[in-house]
């Protein structure tokens, strides 16, 4: 676990007068313990992952650290410790959030009806969808190359259930593999254990930014699945869904928004797609 501590004068969230209203469920154990812990993947660059100082980094981090800048001010705390949980595994994250380790979860997941009957999620955060990364020398040039591959996928995920289709709906003879983390699948696909490996395009892409040679990789430009993601947090607590909401709501109505997709998408070249600029436009909610 990670620790870092929130001084009061860092706070850039408005409070309005329906968050002047007392706390309950999740933000009366942060009021009690004058405590914040966010839960996120430790190898899923550029969401969240660990820097060389191993300190949590991301585009998920950065806007749940606005979250986390609502919840202090909402409560009048003068100082907040804000604590970081690596969770690798979907099955460690939903856990997590549903046994009250976390207070929520800000890394890579995508929101699904299933996941919902043990959980609530925020407004959403990212669009992207599932993809094959592939060693440039294989020739892998889409997905539709697949066919006949070995392939490398964190077992438990959407994306794994997405490709278990597409492969059965294209009838490929494939060789699937179930990693259990994101550095697990890249080791396989290094070491050629497998021809691919498949996560969500956003993943892929920021492995490749962070690779020694990014020029040895290759991104097919297609893909299989729809992968909105949103935060996790606790079931039936709307008070602190509300502020994670209207934070995430205020920030997408201002320029930030744009400054934080260039830091971790934009300056690379990766050009932000009509449905996530409309995303962000949907979810610029009014008070």
């Amino acid at each position: 676990m990670t620790r870092y501590l929130l001084p009061f004068s860092f706070l850039l969230v408005l409070v309005t007068p329906a968050q002047a209203q007392a706390p309950g469920g999740t933000l009366d154990r942060i009021a009690a313990s004058e405590r914040f812990t966010i839960g996120y993947v430790p190898d899923a660059p550029p969401l969240s992952f660990r820097n060389a100082s191993g300190e949590p980094v991301g585009y998920s981090i950065e806007l749940c650290k606005v979250i986390a800048n609502a919840v202090q001010q909402r409560l009048g705390l003068e100082d907040m410790t804000v604590d970081y949980v690596p969770l690798n595994r979907p099955v460690e994250r939903i856990a997590a959030v549903v046994d009250g380790e976390v207070d929520i979860e800000c890394g890579a997941s995508t929101v699904t009806l299933a996941r919902r009957e043990q959980l609530d999620f925020t407004l959403m955060t990212l669009i992207t969808g599932a993809s094959s990364l592939s060693l440039a020398k294989t020739g892998i040039n889409n997905n539709a190359d697949l066919n006949g591959k070995s392939i490398a996928v964190v077992a438990g995920t959407t994306t794994e259930a997405a490709l278990r289709e597409f492969i059965a709906t294209n009838e490929f003879k494939a060789d699937l593999q179930t990693v259990t983390t994101h550095n697990a699948g890249l080791a396989a696909l290094d070491d050629g254990s497998v021809d691919a490996y498949v996560s969500d395009q956003a993943i892929l892409t920021g492995h490749i930014i962070n690779a020694e040679d990014p020029a040895a990789y290759r991104l097919a430009p297609d893909v299989f699945s729809f992968e909105p993601y949103g935060f996790m947090v606790r079931k039936n607590d709307a008070a602190f869904r509300l502020i994670a909401d209207r934070a995430l709501a205020q920030f997408f109505r201002s320029p930030r928004i744009q400054r934080l997709y260039h830091e971790w998408f934009g300056r690379w070249g990766i050009r932000q797609s009509p449905i996530l600029s409309a995303m962000y436009q949907f979810q610029a909610l009014a008070e």
